[in-house]
């Protein structure tokens, strides 16, 4: 897979998780909430073959503030991690383009989840 796919993977992981434990990234949007990357940092470990099946993990270490940190892992068919990255986003207020805090709501569910 062509290097410059990885942070797509990425996108699909972090989408796929807002959208489990809190909401669609359109209604996030509706809401007034922009979330642009920032940051965007990867390691690869090794390449995934074509026609593989993939494994997306993706990981919140800490209560976001601002800004919202993001950790994927993707493995392929054999289990194997292949790649890692970071993604660092901003939450945005979108009628202003200003940094605002997180949303209560979704900080509260992520307390929960981690507790």
């Amino acid at each position: 897979m062509y290097y410059g796919h990885y942070p797509r993977l990425y996108e699909i992981g972090r989408t796929d998780l807002i959208r489990e434990i809190w909401k669609s990234y359109r209604a996030v949007e509706e809401s007034g909430i922009i979330l642009p990357v920032r940051l965007l940092n990867a390691i690869y470990h090794k390449a995934a073959i074509y026609d593989e099946m993939l494994t997306i993990r993706t990981i919140i270490k800490e209560i976001p503030k601002v800004k919202f940190k993001l950790f994927s892992e993707i493995y392929n068919e054999k289990g194997e991690l292949i790649n890692e990255g970071e993604v660092t986003l901003g939450f945005i207020d979108a009628s202003t383009g200003k940094p605002r805090r997180a949303p209560e709501e979704f900080t509260k569910i992520l307390l929960e989840r981690m507790l």
